[in-house]
């Protein structure tokens, strides 16, 4: 089994990776799709492209951008590449306008308010997360379709290929990895045999496809990303968009520390951190999925917390991203990183898992402790929902990055003061997360139809 790390972690914009991010994938590569067919095809004299939302998707998607997304994408747009624009005035332009410039000769009718349509019946039975594109004629007939579904942390499939998914990646070759686990006990007894670390195999598995070069251009842009959006959170205030008026917390709790340091203490940092991301995240700036937007917060907190306070090297923070992204692929292969799919406990769940292992990693930890503090991090995010408030990534959200990173800290920390003996096995504390997932009724999932987003009392 092989994910990128680079793939697992992307830069992009808020507030999500499922809602905001793979549907801005899909509609562009629709909008490419539609060129070639233009190109090669008689075209009529009257084109129009429609989007239909299904699922969760449809029933969140207003607060999570979406309709924003797939304006954005249909003209050109990708999440990396307006990750140092002003988001907000681009959209407000390309809102107002109903025509799409294909080519000198081809224009098409898109009329985001009226194209892009909520259907709020059942959900596509092959994801949560469906979207259907299509292109019309002048009588509403069908001349270029495609279904996309939006899988978690802005990876996307189409319907020919999601029957070529596994929870929810394309298979490689085994071959074409110099360690091949697909299981944390294979990751462990591979490390034995070798004499390598994870990271170093990790490392060894990414460089089968890019150079040493690209490979840590790469880590060092994605950690550099992590850190400004961190920054930036930090010294930002106000509200939040999206008609909660939520007020940002990060700016005020950051000052606070500042200013009396000796009763600041690990918590409090990791909070100031985690919430400083999240805030950024939903005022739709830029940020990495790390694995998803909506639990963006934990794995940034956790790294700056140890270059800020523990002098952790620009070296281990590349090795905590390896050994993050090892992780991450584990539980993305073996269940899922989607709120839409298993709640959040495979969003924060999961960066949580990720950053324990990271940060056993570069305290010296074993891959039996790196193994073990994924496991405690996870065990003690299972069943937990994903319910937001008003569809926004707002409430809960912003505060359980900064739990997630406590209990990720907590976690490494326990197992680093282990042997790596332990009673539960990250494989099988994975298989519960996805059963669990399985059981857990819709309502809970990225839907914003039960729990705390039904649970306001409107005075």
């Amino acid at each position: 089994m092989f994910i990128s790390v680079l793939d697992l972690f992307k830069i992009g914009i808020g507030p999500s990776s499922s809602h905001t991010m793979g549907p801005m994938v899909a509609a562009k590569d629709f909008r490419d799709r539609i060129q070639a067919f233009v190109v090669s095809h008689p075209m009529p004299s009257f084109l129009q492209v429609r989007c239909t939302l299904r699922g969760s998707l449809a029933f969140t998607g207003k607060g999570h951008a979406t309709d924003r997304a797939v304006t954005l994408g249909m003209h050109q747009h990708t999440p990396q590449g307006l990750a140092k624009l002003n988001v907000n005035e681009l959209f407000q332009k390309l809102w107002q306008q109903n025509t799409i410039q294909i080519s000198e000769s081809t224009l098409i009718h898109f009329n985001p308010p009226e194209d892009i349509i909520f259907d709020r019946g059942e959900p596509l039975p092959e994801h949560p997360n469906g979207m259907i594109f299509q292109l019309l004629d002048e009588t509403g007939k069908t001349l270029l379709t495609e279904t996309y579904f939006s899988i978690g942390g802005g990876f996307i499939t189409t319907l020919p290929e999601i029957g070529q998914i596994v929870a929810p990646i394309k298979m490689e070759a085994i071959s074409s990895c110099d360690f091949p686990f697909d299981s944390a006990n294979q990751m462990m007894k591979m490390s034995a045999d070798s004499g390598l670390s994870v990271a170093a195999m990790k490392r060894s598995n990414e460089l089968g496809r890019i150079n040493e070069t690209q490979l840590n251009a790469g880590l060092d842009a994605v950690w550099n990303a992590m850190r400004t959006c961190l920054e930036n959170g930090l010294i930002a205030e106000g509200r939040l968009p999206g008609g909660l008026n939520i007020k940002r917390r990060a700016h005020s709790l950051y000052q606070q520390l500042q200013d009396n340091p000796h009763k600041a203490n690990l918590n409090d940092w990791l909070c100031a951190y985690a919430m400083a991301v999240n805030e950024e995240n939903a005022a739709g700036h830029m940020v990495v999925t790390a694995p998803t937007n909506g639990a963006a917060g934990v794995i940034p907190a956790v790294i700056y917390y140890a270059v800020k306070h523990e002098n952790a090297t620009l070296e281990q923070v590349r090795d905590f991203l390896l050994v993050a992204g090892a992780i991450g692929g584990l539980i993305k292969h073996n269940s899922s990183i989607s709120g839409a799919e298993v709640g959040c406990q495979g969003e924060v769940g999961s960066a949580s898992a990720m950053a324990a292992a990271g940060l056993c990693a570069i305290k010296g930890g074993s891959s039996e402790q790196i193994e073990n503090a994924a496991e405690i991090a996870l065990e003690h995010h299972l069943g937990m929902t994903c319910d937001p408030v008003g569809s926004l990534v707002q409430v809960p959200c912003i505060e359980r990055n900064g739990f997630g990173a406590i209990k990720a800290y907590t976690a490494a920390s326990l197992a680093i003061r282990g042997d790596g003996q332990h009673f539960m096995s990250l494989d099988n504390c994975i298989a519960a997360m996805k059963q669990t997932g399985l059981e857990m009724s819709v309502k809970y999932k990225e839907t914003s139809l039960g729990g705390l987003a039904v649970s306001i009392t409107e005075c």
